[in-house]
């Protein structure tokens, strides 16, 4: 991990709050010109720091009005493989290895309560290894992102 000096976490705080800043606003915002901006920026892709850009989707925005999160148990020598097939499944946004009573933590979205059934039932509950899984639908979002730079300060 590099050394990142205050200059490039506001470049990084900068970038994570609006990513099609110019170099010139980025280094206007960093109290460098834009060559210093453009290099330290250059150097964080490289690095592994900055690992990509996108745009912020509203899931309700493509007809994904249904979030939920799924705490799944898995047999004690299937993880690989199951790690390996929620590869695949478009519906799971994000899948976290856990310590506690559920070996994963899965947050999901589906257009509606039937498909979220359906993922549950014929996709989720099918993948290896899994024993048993309790699903909590989230009602709406409050805060349903944050900024890493802003936590870490």
């Amino acid at each position: 991990m590099p050394d990142l000096d205050p200059v490039d976490m506001r470049l990084l705080r900068a970038l994570e709050h609006d990513a099609r800043l110019s170099f010139a606003s980025l280094g206007e915002v960093a109290g460098v010109s834009k060559t210093p901006s453009w290099k330290r920026v250059q150097a964080m892709e490289k690095a592994g720091v900055i690992a990509g850009y996108r745009a912020v989707i509203d899931p309700a925005g493509i007809g994904l009005s249904t979030s939920a999160f799924v705490q799944v148990s898995i047999e004690f020598d299937r993880h690989e493989a199951f790690e390996s097939a929620v590869q695949g499944e478009p519906a799971v946004l994000a899948c976290h290895a856990t310590v506690g009573d559920f070996d994963y933590l899965l947050q999901v979205a589906t257009a509606g309560v039937p498909e979220l059934d359906d993922l549950l039932r014929n996709r989720l509950r099918r993948l290896p290894g899994v024993r048993h899984f309790t699903t909590t639908l989230a009602m709406r979002d409050i805060k349903p992102r944050a900024f890493l730079t802003d936590a870490a300060g």
